[in-house]
């Protein structure tokens, strides 16, 4: 049986402390303490997939869920930025995108956090939790969106992006959190059109999205987690018709393509490989299709 004063006891101070610390990196961003860093892991390329000799149809950035820890981790294994890249090879891919760290430090890479993987794995879920409600919220979430913004102009940058190509946003879960809020910043940094895209995507609605050529919205009547964020949101909510979301809404900016009965994750997850369709298709073919034909429209490409 739980003793759930005794819970209470233990994780009360773990959740203020790790609230605490979410915002460390935003606030030494904002004084100039510490700026984000550019290097990447020995060995990893900048980008993936179209020849950066010649301009691809579109640079495209990923930004995933909350088990980012690291440049080469995903939440399965790679595998969708790998379909997206055998699927559209005119793309330029970068997955490499700290999403949960404006300073662009992988969390695993920090001495303590490794220690805390080895004894506590759960605290890297829950710091990178933190750090999607500190974009949220109203007082960080401009300098937070400034320096994600920054980070993915740099990579954008080190990936050899040229003036005028295009960028493809893809936010998974709490990805979309950070996707939705850096349009303004990468649209004043590159002036390129700027296409979002959201699977599962978690996020408040508070984002302006006027520099955004659309956001498509990739759900499910089955992805729990998705609708916790529309409702304990305001500004996702139809009633208050002046938030960033709302506007898009009414604009005309926001496709929705329902996936149904994919749920967030697991074995019937969006980007799940073992889950197959009536038509024969994986759940992870599906999502990848619908991606690369929002991409297509976009770009102009065939």
């Amino acid at each position: 049986m739980i003793d759930f004063p005794l819970v209470v006891l233990v994780l009360g101070p773990v959740l203020l402390a790790e609230a605490l610390l979410a915002r460390y990196e935003v606030l030494a961003y904002t004084a100039g303490w510490r700026t984000p860093a550019t290097g990447l892991t020995d060995g990893m390329p900048h980008a993936r997939g179209a020849d950066p000799a010649r301009p691809p149809a579109a640079y495209l950035v990923y930004l995933d869920g909350i088990g980012k820890r690291r440049f080469r981790d995903t939440r399965d294994g790679g595998q969708l930025v790998e379909a997206l890249i055998d699927g559209a090879p005119e793309l330029r891919v970068l997955g490499q995108v700290q999403p949960y760290s404006p300073l662009a430090d992988p969390l695993a890479d920090r001495p303590v956090w490794e220690w805390i993987r080895r004894r506590a794995g759960l605290l890297l879920f829950l710091h990178n939790v933190m750090q999607i409600f500190v974009a949220a919220d109203s007082r960080y979430r401009l300098p937070y969106n400034g320096a994600v913004g920054g980070q993915i102009a740099d990579q954008l940058r080190l990936a050899g992006h040229r003036p005028g190509t295009p960028v493809v946003l893809l936010g998974y879960s709490g990805g979309a959190q950070v996707a939705t809020g850096v349009v303004g910043e990468l649209h004043g940094r590159l002036g390129v059109p700027i296409l979002l895209i959201t699977i599962g995507g978690f996020h408040n609605g508070a984002n302006d999205l006027t520099h955004a050529h659309r956001l498509h919205r990739i759900t499910s009547a089955a992805d729990f987690i998705e609708r916790v964020s529309t409702w304990i949101f305001p500004r996702r909510w139809p009633l208050l018709r002046r938030s960033g979301w709302n506007r898009a809404v009414r604009a005309g900016k926001v496709t929705v393509h329902r996936l149904d009965p994919a749920t967030h994750m697991g074995r019937r997850g969006y980007i799940s490989p073992a889950e197959r369709l009536p038509d024969g298709r994986t759940y992870l073919e599906r999502t990848t299709g619908t991606v690369i034909a929002a991409i297509r429209e976009f770009t102009g490409r065939p």
